[in-house]
């Protein structure tokens, strides 16, 4: 049920809007305030557009219920009419800024580090875990993002033992974050020739990335190991000391990093890592706080919840946190996400929705 937002709370959003045009308007702010009024009023903008449509709607209802006692017939029914669509439009502009006054996520608008890892199958999960890469590079490609390779361990056999890139762009967290957790494959691996069905799992974690004001490292509290890379990595591997391990003393927090042939790139890399690994921990901190643990009826995005199940003989897909199966393996690998990505933020706003109405 869409908790009911108060005339007087309609009153006041709309107010707060006057309020800071009139002081964008008078010009005389400090240059630090101007940029942080000009913020928040962009952001009010679409709320206050939405709690005026309601206002618009209440009042238009309110005068023709006053007014049908004083109509004639012909106007009357005109009356009624209108007021059936009022009736019927107004509840969809009432939930729709019900949902605009939801508690935000501030994480939402970022980029996001993207962290895949083979679980339980051996070289069939290795094998996954890449087909789960190239989707989500896929997904990024259609939305109009960039995704950049941080550090990558490749299986012999193809695919990747862990994968971790930076996806940048507008509201990646808030399309992507929904993705954290196990995913599952059913399927006959290619090196199977009893051509029996194999269970194969991935993990997939999508953490908001952070920047430098957000965590502040001090280099007091790291200590950072330099050694000679291994593995595939062209002419300088195991011939220079490139190779970066940073541990951060206070949480015991490790980052390696070694794709890159420059000691200073794989330390501002490692770093980058590090940053969104502790970033996320003063998050999720701060969240369970909050809600005294309780989590979300899509899941809290632990790792270790098996959230999804991609069946290759029957072509499908499901995701078992909001029970949803889809026929369309092929497209969904090809990175056409948005069905699922979309189902997954409407229930989770649901879910929300009905807390803040439980609240009230």
């Amino acid at each position: 049920m869409t908790p009911t937002v108060s005339d007087e709370r309609i009153a006041a959003i709309e107010g707060r809007r006057e309020e800071m045009q009139a002081q964008l308007s008078a010009g005389d702010l400090p240059t630090d305030k101007f940029i942080a009024l000009s913020k928040e009023y962009a952001e009010l903008g679409p709320v206050a557009d939405a709690a005026a449509e309601v206002r618009r709607l209440r009042a238009e209802r309110a005068s023709l219920d006053g007014m049908s006692g004083e109509m004639d017939l012909e106007l009357r029914e005109m009356a009624a009419e209108e007021l059936a669509s009022i009736n019927e439009t107004l509840p969809e502009a009432e939930r729709a800024l019900a949902l605009k006054l939801l508690p935000r996520d501030a994480a939402d608008e970022r980029s996001a580090m993207l962290e895949v890892r083979a679980g339980t199958g051996g070289d069939e999960a290795a094998l996954f875990a890449g087909d789960l890469f190239r989707m989500y590079q896929r997904f990024a490609e259609l939305q109009g993002w960039r995704v950049e390779l941080i550090s990558a361990s490749q299986s012999e056999v193809g695919g990747y033992k862990e994968v971790i890139a930076s996806v940048t762009g507008q509201g990646v967290f808030a399309k992507m974050k929904f993705e954290s957790g196990v995913h599952r494959v059913q399927r006959v691996p290619a090196t199977e020739s009893g051509g029996r069905i194999h269970t194969s799992a991935a993990t997939v974690a999508v953490l908001p990335e952070a920047e430098e004001v957000d965590v502040q490292i001090n280099d007091a509290d790291l200590r950072i190991d330099v050694y000679r890379s291994s593995g595939p990595g062209g002419q300088s591997v195991n011939t220079t000391d490139s190779a970066v391990r940073i541990t951060h003393l206070p949480t015991g927090l490790v980052v390696i990093q070694q794709d890159e042939k420059s000691q200073h790139k794989n330390k501002a890399k490692a770093l980058k890592v590090l940053r969104t690994r502790l970033y996320e921990q003063e998050r999720e901190r701060l969240a369970s706080e909050r809600s005294g643990n309780r989590k979300a009826m899509v899941g809290s995005g632990d790792r270790s919840e098996r959230i999804r199940t991609y069946n290759f003989p029957q072509g499908r897909v499901t995701d078992h946190r909001i029970n949803l199966t889809l026929h369309r393996l092929p497209e969904i690998l090809e990175g056409e996400l948005g069905e699922l990505t979309g189902a997954l933020i409407a229930e989770d706003e649901a879910a929300r929705m009905g807390a803040l109405g439980d609240a009230d």
